[in-house]
């Protein structure tokens, strides 16, 4: 194992070691929401289309492979500053539809942003003070994630509003059990790779605000 192996896969086990994975793990995650916003406002910059779901799906998953794949190498950084990248390029024009679909909508981009924010601080600091194991919620977070990903694919294609707030709902409430599961992870050894420790914060993070996003829409927009 190289030297940039044994920086990005902490050993197990140790204060010290803890601690540089928390450190690393949250230095990447503002380098690459920082990443992402700046490739959204791009997007939003040069109006760019929303490339569609099945883009969207192929260029996720397949950028995600390829982040784990290479996940103990610096390929890995370079592959998790493409996904983001392109995560923040697909964001951009979702923001710009709620912009010019709400009179209110800047204001629901920031009520979301804070929500997001607020969300994410609060149930990670707890985690992190109070160092408790969440690892049991591991199994219903991947089957309710998986349950809710599938129905909010239905929900897209056949048009089911309804069923796409609920899903929304769902995720709110699946992507806040997973920051507490993967902050509890890195704080009791479960992971020990920051790359992998970000690109989970960061997908929640994503989804988290998307999903606040449409809920605050559905029940405060105010349609042009």
């Amino acid at each position: 194992m190289n030297s940039f192996e044994r920086a990005v896969a902490q050993p197990q086990g140790g204060v010290l070691a803890t601690n540089k994975l928390i450190r690393n793990t949250y230095t990447l995650l503002a380098l690459t929401l920082l990443f992402s916003a700046m490739t959204a406002g791009v997007s939003m910059a040069l109006n760019l289309p929303y490339p569609g779901v099945i883009i969207t799906l192929v260029g996720y998953f397949g950028l995600m492979f390829l982040t784990t794949k290479f996940r103990n190498s610096a390929m890995g950084l370079v592959f998790i500053f493409a996904l983001t990248g392109f995560m923040g390029m697909t964001l951009g024009p979702i923001i710009e539809m709620y912009l010019r679909m709400f009179s209110n909508g800047g204001q629901l981009v920031m009520m979301a942003m804070g929500g997001t924010g607020v969300i994410f601080l609060g149930l990670s600091g707890y985690a992190l003070t109070t160092r408790k194991d969440f690892s049991f919620m591991g199994g219903f977070l991947m089957v309710g994630i998986l349950v809710a990903f599938l129905a909010g694919l239905g929900a897209i294609f056949f048009h089911m509003p309804g069923l796409s707030l609920a899903v929304s709902a769902m995720f709110v409430l699946l992507m806040s059990g997973m920051i507490l599961y993967q902050t509890s992870q890195m704080v009791n050894g479960g992971e020990t790779n920051y790359i992998m420790a970000t690109v989970t914060l960061y997908v929640t993070i994503f989804n988290l605000f998307l999903s606040l996003l449409e809920l605050l829409a559905a029940f405060s927009g105010n349609r042009r």
